[in-house]
């Protein structure tokens, strides 16, 4: 994750500018009729439906190892509590999460299968996602003058790699404190969760499609200002209403203790600083 925001970082905040080889931009190729665009439209369409599916495949046949990495943030023995709690040892603070046992129910006869299904499909389409963006970049990429493909090229980059940074940080730190609250939630000790299987893997695709858009506030910031719509000196003057609604944003989507509103709302801010610095580096000189 370190490494994701370093290379970002470098690539918006310094205009670094990469060629995604080839690009066959050709004069014929700019103006070719609608009817070939559709035709190549139709041809990159099916390209990328069978990179899709192929992994798709090789994920579902991997079943064991998939849901080993699905499933083991619902537990309380995830490596993100354990280093937690080295770490507050570490400060000389004697500190445990209590443990507890939350069993995955199906309540219906294909919902497993379903599940299976769906979550393959959603890994697959995020290992294809590096071959999706190149294709999707080949099809436009005659459509742009050259500065707009030097700038487009970062952008695309920087905007895949914040994309990881917002999966990462949904599966190591926000889903399995937001599951391990919910989970134990009880508004009286006679009443039971039982959380299905369907409920979980929903509520954790949800959550990295979202944290996954809300890293890409520099790029969107990096772009409202290149279009004169944003200004570095406007999100700073907002600075303190930011943080509040980060906070309001981490309450509502984290347990209600204020280590994890904290260990949320910390990389949030972060990443708001850092667009402003990002805004300030792309806001046109007079």
């Amino acid at each position: 994750m370190v490494i994701c925001f370093l290379v970002s970082q470098f690539l918006i905040h310094t205009h670094i500018y990469l060629y995604i080889p080839p690009f066959p931009v050709t004069l014929e190729e700019s103006r070719m009729p609608i009817g070939d665009h559709l035709e190549a439209l139709r041809k990159m369409l099916i390209r990328i439906l069978i990179v899709i599916t192929l992994l798709t495949v090789v994920v579902f046949c991997f079943r064991q190892a998939t849901f080993a990495i699905l499933l083991a943030p619902r537990s309380s023995e995830f490596v993100t509590f354990r280093l937690i709690e080295r770490f507050l040892q570490m400060l000389g603070v004697e500190f445990t999460f209590q443990s507890y046992d939350i069993q995955l129910i199906s309540t219906e006869l294909s919902s497993q299968f379903m599940v299976h299904l769906e979550s393959s499909f959603i890994i697959g389409a995020l290992f294809a996602s590096p071959y999706i963006i190149y294709q999707l970049y080949q099809y436009v990429a005659p459509a742009l003058y050259d500065h707009e493909r030097r700038h487009s090229t970062s952008i695309c980059l920087a905007s895949y790699l914040l994309f990881i940074m917002g999966v990462v940080v949904n599966y190591f730190v926000l889903f399995p404190f937001a599951f391990r609250f919910l989970a134990t939630y009880q508004v009286d000790t006679s009443v039971e969760s039982t959380i299905t299987i369907s409920s979980y893997i929903s509520t954790f695709s949800t959550l990295t499609i979202a944290m996954g858009l809300v890293f890409q506030l520099p790029v969107l910031s990096y772009l409202l200002t290149r279009l004169g719509l944003l200004r570095a000196s406007l999100m700073r003057h907002y600075r303190r209403h930011a943080l509040i609604a980060i906070m309001l944003l981490a309450a509502m989507i984290t347990p209600p203790d204020v280590f994890t509103l904290c260990l949320v709302s910390l990389p949030l801010y972060l990443l708001y600083e850092f667009s402003i610095l990002i805004a300030k580096r792309a806001e046109p000189t007079k």
